[in-house]
């Protein structure tokens, strides 16, 4: 897909997570340089956005000034009202997609792409499986060729491990570490570990001395993330119940997702869990009776490219409409 020569703002709150929602979806309508603006707000839209609208220049933290683009890809809470206010001052030229569940009317936008655990629904409302991401076949191929040193000589299966940690709805203990690190020991093959922020230090200290004297690659933080090389290399994908956006990277692979629970739950991420279930990207971790994991197959997760083809489509129609 291609839109030639349009210009794309991707505004967010400067969330990695967020930004990389909205750069997926540049990246697979072939936009090579957007403009990236970390937005904020001033009293009262801070408290009130974004239910307050009536946006104006002094509603934000720096100037939007025009020349508008013809695309803005805009997530999370603040970038709602920054949307509206470029949409207004473009005189609706501006074709603004919004991420994630904006707590307002989609009215309010051209296209909102919410995943299937969000409940909004509507005429302009795209439903995806979970959250669009970076990753794609070309990606995974480059970092298979690029880690190929890191992971080439590792036994098979290889299983990359992706441990998450606490948050407002989950909980990773002493305990449920302990079991996850005797299960780890068990398995065939080799491991590729890697654990993020939230997963604590007494939590990294447990990882660290469990898997001394296994074959397992246990990322440190320091040097190049080997992030995208695990999940091109992986035969297996083990990861923790509390991460939307490494369970879609992990279901973008096409390889057998086995999620990992922690305490806590929600209704949300229940919704999630069981969606990624029903459609066989996912299983709760087990071991068959041999003590090995399970293979499976299934349709890798598109969302990024799926939403990046209905804006072509929509845009190519509208400008089919101004132009003729």
């Amino acid at each position: 897909m291609n839109l030639e020569n349009i210009s794309c703002w991707i505004i967010t709150e400067g969330m990695i997570g967020t930004e990389n929602q909205c750069l997926g979806v540049a990246e697979a309508l072939n936009i090579s340089n957007p403009r990236i603006i970390h937005i904020g707000l001033n009293q009262p839209w801070k408290s009130l956005s974004p239910w307050l609208g009536f946006e104006m220049p002094c509603t934000f933290d720096q100037p939007l000034n025009g020349p508008y683009p013809d695309l803005v890809i805009a997530a999370g809470r603040k970038a709602v009202a920054a949307s509206r206010y470029i949409k207004k001052k473009s005189g609706g030229k501006t074709f603004t997609v919004q991420l994630q569940d904006p707590k307002c009317s989609a009215s309010h936008f051209d296209l909102v792409a919410v995943p299937h655990h969000d409940k909004l629904r509507g005429k302009n409302v795209l439903v995806t499986h979970g959250a669009p991401n970076r990753l794609n076949v070309k990606k995974l191929t480059d970092a298979k060729k690029h880690f190929t040193p890191d992971f080439e000589n590792l036994a098979q299966p290889r299983i990359a491990v992706l441990i998450g940690g606490n948050s407002r709805t989950h909980k990773i203990t002493t305990s449920i570490m302990e079991n996850l690190i005797k299960q780890l020991r068990s398995l065939q093959g080799s491991l590729m570990v890697t654990a993020s922020r939230r997963t604590g230090d007494n939590n990294l200290k447990l990882l660290q001395d469990g898997l001394k004297g296994t074959n397992a690659f246990l990322w440190n933080g320091t040097g190049e993330n080997p992030y995208f090389g695990m999940l091109a290399w992986a035969d297996h994908i083990l990861v923790t119940a509390d991460s939307v956006s490494m369970l879609c990277d992990a279901g973008t692979t096409g390889k057998p997702v086995h999620m990992i629970e922690l305490d806590g739950r929600s209704k949300r991420f229940d919704r999630f869990h069981n969606h990624l279930k029903d459609i066989g990207m996912m299983r709760p971790l087990s071991l068959n009776s041999s003590g090995n994991l399970e293979s499976w197959e299934y349709e890798p997760l598109t969302d990024a490219a799926n939403v990046a083809d209905v804006i072509q489509t929509a845009m190519q129609a509208a400008m089919q409409k101004m132009y003729g």
